[in-house]
């Protein structure tokens, strides 16, 4: 005998995977909870406290036929989702991978690329002021409460691109372009002092051995690189971060409407 609830629970089930697909695939690449040094067991019992909690909110946005989804296009919607949950995840990940940009052109202007360590965020090899970087940022976001803004985000998503399918292909090409302009301009805004300080520094290396073709220029640029350098990193380093937050938070609240 067919009861009530047996009619309601592929309903649910199927509406609750498909809010799992799009905030599994988010909470995967959320920067300060998606990065590969927080356990996966972890990540994934979070994406699935959040779609309960979103569960709710988000069922009456679901295409739905008499209460239950539309066996068809289930797997289209699924798909869908986590196409939605890979762009915009992928996304926001492009605004927080300009920090590593950023430490790569610094230690290529202060003679440090070679000194290469373990990303723990990520995973692979980078430059070690990248990685410095890149955990300071991941330390701040979570220390000013911004994985909460990224958190109502996601809820922010279903309104902004409801589950209706597979995305346009258009609306997703430029968001990526836009996040990857922004994350390579605050690069190079990150950066640039330290550029300027290549630049200036090189030719006034360039000027000194002409003058004195016999002074060992060598012996004198790598320290006063360092040395130098440095000194501009340590003074620099809060406007740097102050930078890097004040445009996430802002690319965060380009979704909530802020």
């Amino acid at each position: 005998m067919t009861t009530p609830l047996d009619l309601l629970l592929p309903g649910l089930a199927a509406a609750f995977l498909l809010t799992f697909a799009r905030v599994g695939t988010l909470m995967m690449l959320v920067p300060g909870m998606g990065e590969q040094l927080v356990s996966a067991r972890l990540r994934l019992g979070l994406a699935l406290l959040v779609t309960l909690v979103l569960f709710p909110a988000v069922r009456p946005l679901l295409p739905t036929n008499n209460g239950a989804l539309a066996a068809p296009s289930l797997i289209g919607l699924l798909f869908g989702e986590i196409l939605i949950g890979l762009m915009l995840g992928l996304s926001v990940r492009m605004v927080v991978a300009a920090l590593q940009t950023a430490g790569v052109v610094i230690s290529q202007q202060l003679g440090l690329s070679y000194a290469m360590t373990v990303d723990p965020t990520m995973g692979g090899q980078q430059v070690a002021l990248g990685n410095f970087l890149s955990l300071l940022g991941v330390t701040l976001v979570m220390a000013t409460d911004l994985h909460h803004l990224a958190l109502e985000a996601i809820g922010r998503s279903y309104t902004v691109l409801p589950p209706s399918g597979v995305p346009g292909m258009g609306d997703a090409a430029k968001l990526a372009l836009d996040a990857f302009g922004r994350g390579f301009s605050l690069a190079v805004r990150i950066s640039g002092p330290f550029i300027v300080f290549g630049i200036l520094f090189n030719l006034g290396l360039g000027v000194l051995s002409r003058l004195m073709p016999q002074f060992q220029v060598f012996f004198l640029a790598v320290p006063a690189s360092l040395l130098i350098g440095m000194m501009l990193l340590v003074s620099a380093l809060s406007l740097i971060m102050g930078l890097f937050l004040d445009n996430l938070s802002r690319y965060l609240g380009a979704f909530l409407g802020q």
